[in-house]
C-alpha cells in the first residue's frame, strides 16, 4: 500500500496568470473562492484542497517560482492563458517546462490550460485547453454563467484526474495503460416523479445539457433501465452504485418510488443532491431528504440546471477525494466504517459491523455537534463517532 504522509495535502490547485492580465487576479480570486469552501477543506480530514497563485515573476529571472509536485499527493494547475502570457517568450520557457515536469510527475499531476483569448493557445503546449474564448463567442452566457462553467468544467476535470488515481492507489502494481481498463463511467441516477408536469420535463433538461457538456457524456452515463429486466431489481442495484439527483416537485415525497430511492441513496452513502422544484407545496416533507446539499430552482424556469450539474459535480468530487484520503491511510480495521458525509441515524441501516471491536463510524471533518451525538448515544450505544481528524489523533492510523 502507498505509504501516507499526512502532513502532505491531497491535493493542490496551483492558479498561473501573467502579471500583465488584468483580470487574471479577479478570476484566479473566483477560483479559489470555489474550491477552497468548507465543503473541500473539510472532506479530507482539515487539508482539503490548498489553492496556491503564481503569478509575479521573481527578480532577474522574468518568471513565477516553480512548482514543486512532490509537495502534494496530487496537483493540478491552472493556466490562465491570454496574449500577455503567449507573447512573452520567458513564461512560455517556464510553463513548457512545467509540462515536462508533471509528465514525469505521473497520474497525480495535470496541467489544465484555460484558453481566455486564442491567443492563449500559442504556448507550445500539448495538454488540451478549455475553450472560455469561444464560451464567450457563443453569446449564451453571462459573466457569472461564465464562471459557473469555467468552475463546472475544472471540477470535472478533477473527477477525471481523481478517479484514475484512485484506481492506481487501489491498484499500484499496473501500469497507467492497464488501468484505463478498470475506469467505468460514473452513474448519474435521476429520481424523479413522474405524477407531474414538472418531473419528467426536469429529468429530460438535466440529462440533455449532460450529454452535451464537454466531454460529460464520455465520464457521467445517466441511468436506463434496459426493457425486459425486473423494474426493483435494476433500480436498487443501480442506485448502490451512482450518484443521485432527487428532483423534488409537488409530488415526489408522496411517491413510494421516489422515497426508497432516497433511503437506498442514504443506506449506499452516495452523492446526493437535491434540486427544490416545489412549485406549491408539498403535503409532507419526506424527512430522509436532509444533510445533503439543496440547490433551489423555480420548475417554470430552466436557468438553473446549470447550478444543479455543478453542485453534482461538487459531490462527485468531494466523494472521489474522500475515497483516495480513506485509500491513503484505511488500516483495514473491520470494526471501522468510514461514511463521506456526517453521519445520521439511518447511516446506520447502511452498516454492518462484526462482532469483534468497537464499532466506529468516521467522518469528514467537523465534528457533529453534542445534541446529534446523544441522539446516537440513545439509539445504538456504544457506537464511537469519529470527525476523521479526531480519529486520527487517536493514533488508530
Amino acid at each position: 500500500m502507498h505509504e501516507p504522509n499526512l502532513a502532505k495535502p491531497f491535493l493542490v490547485v496551483y492558479i498561473i496568470w501573467h502579471p500583465d492580465f488584468t483580470d487574471g487576479a479577479e478570476l484566479a480570486e473566483i477560483l479559489r473562492g470555489h474550491f477552497r469552501r468548507e465543503l473541500y477543506q473539510n472532506v479530507a480530514g482539515g487539508t482539503g484542497l490548498s489553492v496556491i497563485f503564481r503569478s509575479e515573476s521573481l527578480p532577474g529571472t522574468g518568471k513565477p517560482l516553480p512548482i514543486n509536485f512532490s509537495e502534494s499527493e496530487a496537483t493540478a494547475v491552472l493556466i490562465l492563458a491570454e496574449s500577455c502570457m503567449a507573447n512573452d517568450p520567458v513564461w512560455g520557457i517556464y510553463l513548457r517546462e512545467l509540462s515536462t515536469q508533471s509528465e514525469i510527475a505521473g497520474l497525480g499531476t495535470h496541467l489544465f490550460p484555460v484558453a481566455i483569448e486564442a491567443e492563449g493557445l500559442n504556448l507550445g503546449l500539448e495538454e488540451q485547453a478549455l475553450r472560455w474564448d469561444q464560451w464567450i463567442q457563443d453569446g449564451s452566457s453571462n459573466t457569472a454563467n461564465l464562471h459557473i462553467r469555467l468552475i463546472s468544467e475544472l471540477t470535472y476535470e478533477f473527477c477525471r484526474m481523481l478517479r484514475h488515481y484512485l484506481e492506481h492507489l487501489k491498484q499500484p502494481e499496473k501500469d497507467e495503460d492497464e488501468l484505463l481498463n478498470y475506469l467505468r463511467k460514473v452513474q448519474i441516477f435521476l429520481s424523479h416523479s413522474k405524477h407531474d408536469e414538472d418531473g419528467e420535463r426536469i429529468a429530460r433538461l438535466i440529462r440533455d445539457q449532460l450529454h452535451s457538456g464537454h466531454g460529460l457524456s464520455s465520464f457521467f452515463d445517466v441511468h436506463d433501465i434496459p426493457a425486459g429486466l425486473r423494474f426493483h431489481k435494476v433500480l436498487l442495484k443501480q442506485l448502490a452504485q451512482s450518484a443521485v439527483v432527487a428532483i423534488h416537485t409537488d409530488s415526489y415525497s408522496s411517491r413510494e418510488w421516489c422515497r426508497r430511492e432516497i433511503i437506498e441513496a442514504k443506506r449506499n452513502s452516495v452523492p446526493l443532491v437535491v434540486a427544490n422544484c416545489i412549485s406549491e407545496l408539498d403535503e409532507r416533507g419526506f424527512p430522509y431528504m436532509g444533510n445533503v446539499p439543496i440547490v433551489r430552482m423555480d420548475p417554470r424556469q430552466d436557468e438553473r440546471i446549470n447550478v444543479i450539474i455543478a453542485r453534482l459535480l461538487d459531490e462527485v468530487l468531494k466523494d472521489f477525494l474522500w475515497r483516495c484520503r480513506i485509500q491513503l491511510v484505511n488500516t483495514e480495521q473491520s470494526a471501522v466504517q468510514f461514511v463521506p458525509r456526517a453521519p445520521e441515524l439511518i447511516s446506520l441501516a447502511g452498516l454492518k459491523f462484526p462482532d469483534v471491536g468497537q464499532p466506529t463510524i468516521v467522518y469528514p471533518d467537523p465534528p457533529l455537534s453534542a445534541e446529534e451525538e446523544r441522539l446516537f448515544e440513545e439509539i445504538k450505544p456504544g457506537i464511537r463517532l469519529r470527525s476523521f481528524t479526531e480519529w486520527l489523533a487517536e493514533g488508530t492510523s
